[in-house]
């Protein structure tokens, strides 16, 4: 990997501290309706919790037939032994998806992960929200030798955030995935980008947000990188999923974020960079 670039960002207006802290306040909400943990348990082994669903939703699993049961606060999915975890948790999300609980569908699985973040199972992204299960993302942000940002147009098609801009490229990290294969992956895919055409990729930390959504409760872990592209290397979208990219100045960022352009996520990402990298 490349030493990381010195690279100060020019001066500009400042953010507006009002508009920060309520984006902040907007990404780390309680559910809507009560939520109860959800648990996954097998024979043999403790419960792990795996994330959080509705009182009636798992009611109404139960009195399907699905293996969901009432244990004490919490609701539990209960499986034989550990090679029946993946396949239950399948037909939890056939079940979710025939009765319109999980209708973006993607054939993607994503790990499901215990209360220590270890990976105990994979799922259908779909199910993810209305069970609660944290999903884990990597976003990059890339500069260019002067110091602006290429950023992101979303497709207008996206099933989330359609048309709204987004940090130069990111997406979630696929159950197997390691978060630097996501990384290479999503660079190529969104903006035909080698990581090893970039300079100085560094990692940056993590934010993590919690909030209701249509589908039920989003809990989101992203990390996020930078790096610099040089020798006018310029993003072009290889998956259909970016309908166009920008390169804009600080000041030119900073207005577009407080305009509400960006999806929230994206506008905390660039905030945090805003002001890590101002002198």
């Amino acid at each position: 990997m490349a030493t990381t670039v010195d690279r100060k960002t020019p001066r500009a207006a400042p953010l507006n501290a009002r508009w920060l802290a309520r984006l902040k306040r907007v990404l780390v909400q309680p559910p809507s309706r009560l939520r109860r943990p959800l648990e996954l348990r097998s024979i043999g082994r403790a419960a792990a919790r795996i994330g959080s669903i509705e009182p009636v939703l798992a009611q109404r699993m139960a009195d399907a037939g699905l293996p969901m049961r009432a244990t004490g606060s919490a609701w539990c999915i209960e499986v034989a032994d550990a090679g029946a975890i993946d396949p239950t948790l399948a037909n939890l999300a056939q079940w979710l998806h025939a009765h319109g609980l999980a209708p973006a569908w993607r054939d993607e699985r994503l790990a499901v992960t215990d209360a220590h973040a270890m990976p105990v199972a994979a799922i259908e992204r779909a199910a993810m929200r209305a069970l609660g299960i944290a999903s884990h993302a990597v976003h990059l942000m890339v500069c260019d030798e002067r110091g602006r940002m290429w950023v992101q147009q979303r497709a207008f098609n996206k099933a989330s955030d359609p048309g709204q801009w987004d940090t130069t490229v990111g997406g979630l990290i696929a159950a197997g995935e390691s978060t630097l294969q996501a990384l290479a992956r999503e660079a190529w895919e969104e903006a035909g980008v080698r990581i090893d055409e970039l300079q100085g990729l560094a990692p940056l930390g993590r934010i993590s947000v919690r909030r209701p959504v249509a589908e039920g409760y989003l809990v989101e872990h992203i990390d996020v990188f930078e790096a610099t592209a040089l020798h006018g290397l310029t993003p072009v979208n290889q998956d259909g999923e970016v309908a166009c990219f920008e390169c804009l100045d600080v000041q030119a960022l900073i207005e577009r974020l407080h305009a509400g352009a960006f999806t929230r996520e994206a506008g905390l990402m660039l905030a945090t960079w805003l002001i890590a990298k101002r002198p």
